[in-house]
């Protein structure tokens, strides 16, 4: 078997897996913003955060760095990276736009390691509250939504056989 050329049905499954798992992850990514991330318990007040209104309050107390960074990688890093990974598995291997295939695919090997940087913040600052005896931090129903998002954007970029950008189209 030539590993160069990947075999019609390959290419086939690598397309539809690639376009199930962004497609789910991009309905998953709408409750995951809207639903609370976080619940904040400290001296009987209870906050839940969404991770837009986590966003808020970042930039609202000056940290307008942190605030952008927690913007690109749990908001619009996932987007562009899920709507990317559509966008290809649903004409994978049509003639036109081979090239900006091709650089659209290399945009998301760059921006990928920045949507697991949320996850990092996450848990520094669950580690900073839970030092204060007097706070409980607990995730949300959004934060169980967003593991899947991750999760199934990254079946979604290693299921796709980015060979088929520039192969022939077998259906001429």
């Amino acid at each position: 078997m030539d590993l160069a050329k990947p075999h019609k049905k390959e290419k086939t499954y690598s397309a539809e897996h690639t376009l199930f798992y962004s497609l789910t992850a991009l309905i998953l990514y709408v409750p995951a913003n809207l639903l609370p991330f976080m619940t904040f318990e400290m001296h009987g007040n209870r906050n839940d955060a969404t991770i837009w209104s986590g966003i808020v309050t970042l930039f609202k107390d000056g940290s307008l760095f942190l605030a952008a960074i927690v913007f690109l990688a749990s908001m619009l890093v996932p987007l562009l990276k899920l709507a990317i990974l559509f966008y290809l598995s649903l004409s994978p291997n049509s003639n036109s736009n081979r090239k900006a295939k091709t650089n659209l695919l290399k945009f998301i090997e760059v921006i990928g390691p920045w949507s697991m940087l949320d996850i990092f913040l996450v848990a520094v600052f669950v580690a900073v509250v839970k030092l204060d005896s007097m706070a409980n931090v607990s995730a949300g129903l959004g934060s169980a939504i967003f593991l899947f998002v991750v999760i199934f954007s990254m079946l979604a970029s290693k299921n796709f056989n980015s060979k088929v950008i520039w192969q022939e189209n077998e259906n001429k």
